[in-house]
This record gives C-alpha cells, sequence and structure tokens, in this order.
C-alpha cells in the first residue's frame, strides 16, 4: 500500500512540475507594449522581406524581377494585406512616427537630407545596442541585411522611423 501512495505521490509531482514549467515558443523577446501576435507578425514580415535578399535593384520596379527602395518595402506589406504608397516621399507620412530607439521589426527608417528629400526606405530587422538592421533594395548592391547605424554610408543620412505596421 506505501509503495502505490508513493508512486502516486512522485507522479502528481511530476505533474504539477510540468504544468507549472513555462513553455518557451521562441527565443525572441516581446517588446514593451506589443502583444504576442504583433511581434509574431512583424517577425514574419521582417522573415518574408528576406527571402528577396539577392534581388537586384531595378529604378521604379516593384516585383522580385527588381525593385527599388520603396517598392521592395510597398511589396512586402502588400503581402499581409497593409497598404502603403510605392514612393518613399509619401510613405514617409504613413502610418505614425515612431522615435529610432523604439524601433520595431516592420517599422520604415527614411533617409536623406531633410524631411522634405526622402531619397531612401528601409525595413527594420532587429534593433539592438549594436544598432539598427534593416532589410532594404540598394542601387549599388540590390536587396541586403546591414546595419545602417554602423554603416559610413547610410548612418549620417538616417531621418527618422515610421510603424506602418499597427497603424
Amino acid at each position: 500500500m506505501s509503495q502505490r501512495l508513493l508512486s502516486a505521490a512522485f507522479f502528481t509531482l511530476v505533474l504539477i512540475s510540468v504544468a507549472c514549467s513555462p513553455v518557451k515558443k521562441n527565443n525572441k523577446p516581446t517588446p514593451a507594449g506589443s502583444s504576442g501576435s504583433a511581434v509574431q507578425l512583424r517577425n514574419r514580415i521582417t522573415d518574408y522581406a528576406q527571402k528577396y535578399v539577392g534581388s537586384t535593384y531595378k529604378y521604379a520596379g516593384t516585383s522580385p524581377s527588381g525593385f527599388d527602395c520603396s517598392g521592395f518595402t510597398s511589396y512586402v506589406m502588400k503581402e499581409f494585406k497593409i497598404k502603403i504608397s510605392p514612393a518613399s516621399s509619401a510613405q514617409a507620412k504613413e502610418g505614425r512616427a515612431v522615435a529610432l530607439d523604439r524601433t520595431q521589426p516592420g517599422d520604415l527608417i527614411f533617409f536623406g537630407e531633410s524631411k522634405n528629400r526622402i531619397s531612401h526606405v528601409a525595413m527594420v530587422v532587429k534593433r539592438s545596442k549594436a544598432g539598427i538592421v534593416c532589410v532594404h533594395s540598394t542601387t549599388s548592391r540590390g536587396v541586403i541585411v546591414e546595419n545602417v547605424s554602423t554603416s559610413n554610408y547610410w548612418k549620417p543620412k538616417i531621418l527618422f522611423a515610421r510603424d506602418v505596421v499597427s497603424k
């Protein structure tokens, strides 16, 4: 009888410990103020965007046969039913402003001389202490992923960011 009680007690402890253990769904932390599903959407957007790394640059291009910067961002967002203009100057006014140090995957970063002279747009893949990593279509290298915060070329041209995902 006591052997059965010990076995039942052990089984109960195992069940309790399993039931009370946290379940880890992924290794990506949820940013403050974001729901899990919003984070998943943002990660799906950036994962999809990165599938086009290596695509060539094409002036006014809006398809995998060739993208310009804003054609690329609008093409990616369209896949997720997020409608944005194919022009970077118009994208710069869409969604809502977000501080550069609060950007999240899927946010757009704009580059240029001033707010009235937008010359480029890129999509945030991740932000960390090391900087802001973006996926974007460049005239010289096509669609690439790079840290724009450490780039001698892009860093001085960074202007602001917009959140077009959670409009």
